[in-house]
């Protein structure tokens, strides 16, 4: 699902909520880790350390998996208009940060034109999580132009750094960077359900998990993902605001 699809807290006091659970957050101990994962703390002393060998693009990760071929297509609304966001998972590879990661080709429609184009790439580390190493992203205009480029960046360049996307075994509560580039891409995640019951075009699901996607750039935006064994995400949702919305409505996988 198009990662970059958000919605603006209006209310003072959810804003309020929304600041202050960032800043509690972020009171994390950083660069240290748990595990083999990084713990979440200030994006300046994230530095997450990175063994090539230790990773592969052929993802299995049963949240998230990414089989070359398979092509995932949301509907909904996105900036007050229809919206259609097909991802694609191409059997392309590319290196980033020395890293071999799958190529994902992620297609925004917004009112039938195509509004934004983005290759992702992500990764496997040996332990089944999933890492996330960058984008090369465009926004287009009504006319087809290449107009904006922001929120594109690889890991490893300019101080990058890649950031953990989904966890083999998610843990309940605990936050991650998926990212990590100042300025330009901040997300962050954590769980917060492993089991509830969510329901879309393509089918109903139980037992599906719940996860909550803030970004520092901009502390008044929170949205809700839904993520089912074996597809990967379902659903995602603005909590609070104008209403964003993108669920599954086709999949074909191989």
């Amino acid at each position: 699902m198009n990662k970059r699809t958000r919605s603006v807290l209006r209310g003072l006091g959810l804003a309020a909520a929304a600041g202050m659970l960032w800043t509690t957050s972020v009171g994390a101990a950083a660069g240290h880790y748990r595990g083999d994962l990084p713990v979440f703390g200030p994006g300046d002393s994230y530095h997450p350390v990175i063994e090539p060998a230790d990773f592969s693009p052929n993802i299995t990760n049963k949240w998230f998996p990414l089989k070359p071929g398979t092509t995932l297509i949301y509907e909904g609304t996105k900036d007050g208009l229809p919206a259609r966001n097909v991802f694609h998972i191409t059997s392309r590879t590319k290196v980033v940060d020395g890293v071999l990661c799958r190529v994902i080709f992620d297609r925004l429609f917004l009112d039938g034109k195509l509004a934004e184009r983005t290759y992702d790439y992500y990764a496997q580390d040996d332990d089944g999580n999933v890492w996330y190493f960058g984008e090369d992203t465009v926004s287009l205009d009504d006319q087809g132009l290449l107009t904006d480029t922001s929120g594109s960046f690889l890991a490893g360049v300019n101080g990058a750094q890649p950031g953990v996307f989904m966890e083999a075994h998610p843990e309940l509560g605990r936050w991650f960077r998926q990212e990590w580039a100042e300025g330009e891409a901040e997300d962050a995640f954590r769980v917060v359900d492993r089991s509830t019951t969510v329901r879309v075009p393509f089918g109903t699901f139980r037992h599906a998990m719940r996860t909550e996607e803030q970004t520092a750039l901009e502390p008044d935006v929170v949205d809700n993902k839904y993520w089912v064994r074996g597809i990967g995400a379902v659903e995602e949702v603005s909590v609070a605001g104008p209403l964003e919305k993108l669920v599954l409505v086709s999949a074909s996988i191989p």
